[in-house]
């Protein structure tokens, strides 16, 4: 199962189409790999091919095995939903009865594909280094910037060499002229010949010349264009990474692919100037790249807060790739502004007002010898005040998108005029009170997670289908919280009925579509707060307090109360599991079973325990001291789970003369006095609800 635990944790970070491709929902769907994990991994499917058809026996056996085992995880889920849908997909491997050595190889080149992909993902910095081919067409470029140079140089050589004969030939004219001997008629002739061989041989190599300096350009281009791609993949990476997703920030390889173009652009810029004559079409297509390059090597290395305060101090990072080619003298000033959503969209044209004062908004382009980096870091930056645009409908201003635009001029060693570059930063949200942060953090998360590409800044999607919520909400928990622990099937189900308000809706959610009103405009219905607003409340709950519970499965985290009672119906008395209150803002319950007056049975959810109360006293100690619950879900005794997060009372000196007091958790009549002798009340008591 080691191969699926590694597959499951970056399938949160795949694309849909990806995951799709992997495991086709029609013949091979995604339950079977993730019910299945153990007894697949443990199959002998590499000894299997279509090209040996005396293994179809075999292949049977193993296909009639794999059907087998699904009907048997079936029949052991209590869920009905999930029950069903396994015993269907079951049902329909039957098309495979007929050929059913296609079936293991399907499986062989999938276990293969999750093999190339978790490798892949295992590389050190696998993500933004050049792949080998880029790095080959520039080895190859570099080789014909050589070849250029050398039949340049061999052109001179013959150049000089046909400068000399012509002299010679024009010196012997004379005295062939006067004695006309037949001897000096046959030398005359014989030089003749080869200065004709010898300009034969310049025009031949100065037409290959001109070819090898097409092709040279051709293929600066072809390679500038894919650097291009990288840097903005490294951009997409960059703007992922705050909900989550991997990113290796090293720009060193970039940096370097940068410095190597550059410098074939100057030797191929030069060769064009050698020839002696002007080629303007492939002079001016280097003119044009050389542009390109030295414009697109802006990059914000360190983004600013996404969320920024007004009054607030702030940092930032730009870096330049060809710092090491900027010409010495002058030092190169970056400044910093703030622009509106508008002015992104027009950054070519006309500069618009200014929609926000700045200050320490200057910074110097330095250059660091043990990191190979030029940077310019803005550290004491900040939004003295913002003007803001007319608003939408509902909109409010934590909706509002800037972004802060760095721009500076520059030369480079070796060109004559200065170059105008910008770059602006991720999109940023301006507030003016701590308490509009969570809303804000909203928005910045709707940006990162569902717009596109290559957009127009910074339109997103106002509708997305609930797979792509639930991968965000799942990458921004485990990164937040710092776990390897991924929310299950069940907490997305049940995340998925609380925000389209449907507790009894069984069926999948992938494909329905979730608003950014869902998110974080409306409220839930009976509750005061929005679906982020809460879900927001748990992870910082969990990140500051939970986090080891969670890791390492202690919690079930988010389920509903029907799931819940199916769950522990038929539980013994005092069987508990915790789940993330759902009626208020970053709160954790106790769910138990307990015993009726009658002799049955009814599951009690604690009152939630919230970060205050856990800053009292942590979740193992409470766990403690209640009595009523015994068994950890299914049936781990409570004491052997949580014995490693008790306290250790301490010890204290009485020769304070004061009486030691010490703090327990007490549950429903448990908390209330009943008498003199009665254990005096703790201050967080919590009650049954």
């Amino acid at each position: 199962m080691a191969q699926w635990i590694h597959m499951y944790q970056m399938l949160q970070c795949l694309p849909d189409d990806t995951v799709n491709s992997l495991y086709p929902p029609a013949t091979f769907p995604i339950e079977v790999r993730h019910y299945g994990a153990d007894w697949i991994e443990s199959q002998r499917w590499e000894d299997f091919s279509m090209e040996k058809m005396e293994q179809e026996s075999k292949a049977q056996t193993l296909l009639e095995q794999t059907v087998s085992m699904l009907q048997t995880i079936a029949q052991q889920k209590t869920d009905v939903v999930e029950r069903m849908k396994l015993m269907q997909i079951s049902r329909n491997m039957a098309m495979f009865q007929p050929q059913p050595l296609q079936f293991v190889v399907m499986v062989r080149d999938i276990l293969r594909k999750e093999r190339v992909l978790i490798s892949a993902n295992n590389a050190p910095q696998y993500q933004m280094y050049p792949s080998r081919d880029n790095m080959q067409d520039v080895e190859h470029l570099g080789a014909k910037v050589v070849e250029v140079q050398n039949i340049r140089k061999k052109m001179h050589q013959l150049q000089e060499e046909l400068n000399w004969e012509r002299q010679n030939f024009e010196s012997l004219q004379g005295p062939f002229q006067q004695n006309g001997l037949d001897s000096a008629r046959a030398e005359i002739q014989k030089l003749q010949n080869h200065i004709q061989q010898l300009e034969f041989n310049v025009n031949t190599m100065a037409t290959k010349r001109f070819q090898l300096l097409k092709d040279c350009v051709d293929c600066l281009d072809l390679c500038q264009s894919r650097l291009i791609t990288r840097l903005k993949d490294w951009r997409w990476e960059q703007h992922k990474a705050a909900i989550g997703h991997p990113f290796d920030d090293n720009l060193i390889p970039l940096q370097n692919w940068c410095e190597q173009l550059l410098g074939m652009n100057g030797n191929l810029r030069q060769e064009l100037m050698l020839i002696g004559e002007r080629i303007s079409d492939l002079q001016e297509r280097l003119g044009q790249l050389l542009q390109v390059l030295i414009q697109s090597s802006l990059v914000v290395d360190k983004q600013p807060p996404q969320v920024i305060k007004t009054q607030s101090k702030f940092s930032t990072t730009v870096r330049y790739l060809l710092g090491e080619k900027v010409a010495p003298g002058k030092p190169v000033v970056l400044k910093a502004q703030i622009i509106n959503e508008l002015q992104a969209r027009n950054l070519g044209g006309v500069p618009g007002d200014n929609v926000g004062e700045l200050i320490n908004n200057s910074a110097i382009l330095e250059h660091n010898t043990a990191s190979k980096s030029t940077c310019a870091t803005f550290r004491n930056m900040s939004i003295k005040k913002i003007k803001r645009a007319d608003r939408k409908g509902s909109e409010s201003v934590t909706e509002e998108k800037f972004a802060l635009l760095f721009s500076t001029e520059i030369t480079i060693t070796g060109c004559d005029t200065p170059y105008r570059i910008q770059m602006i930063s991720q999109p940023v949200v301006v507030i003016v009170h701590g308490s509009q942060d969570n809303n804000a953090v909203a928005t910045i998360i709707w940006d990162c997670a569902f717009s596109e590409r290559d957009r127009v800044p910074f339109v997103v999607p106002e509708r997305v289908p609930w797979r792509m919520m639930c991968s965000t909400l799942n990458c921004k928990f485990t990164s937040e919280v710092q776990t390897q622990h991924n929310l299950d099937h069940y907490n997305q189900h049940f995340l998925a009925q609380k925000i389209f308000d449907k507790p009894d809706f069984a069926e999948d959610f992938s494909n329905m579509m979730v608003s950014w009103a869902q998110f974080n405009k409306e409220v839930l219905p009976g509750r005061p707060f929005t679906f982020w607003q809460w879900f927001e409340g748990v992870m910082e709950l969990t990140k500051k307090h939970l986090k080891t519970y969670w890791s390492e499965g202690l919690i079930f985290g988010f389920i509903g109360k029907q799931h819940l009672h199916l769950i522990l119906k038929d539980r013994p008395n005092g069987t508990f599991l915790l789940r993330f209150s759902d009626s208020e803002i970053g709160g954790i319950t106790i769910a138990y079973v307990s015993a009726t007056e009658n002799g049955g049975q009814k599951i009690q959810n604690i009152q939630p325990f919230t970060k205050r109360d856990l800053e009292i006293r942590s979740l193992g100690d409470r766990i403690r001291d209640i009595n009523h619950i015994t068994y950890l879900y299914p049936e781990f005794p409570k004491h052997e789970v949580f014995k490693k997060f008790y306290t250790e009372p301490q010890v204290q000196s009485c020769t304070t003369g004061y009486i030691p007091v010490s703090l327990h958790t007490k549950v429903g009549t448990d908390a209330t006095p009943m008498g003199p002798h009665m254990a005096p009340l703790a201050e967080n008591a919590h009650f049954s609800v």
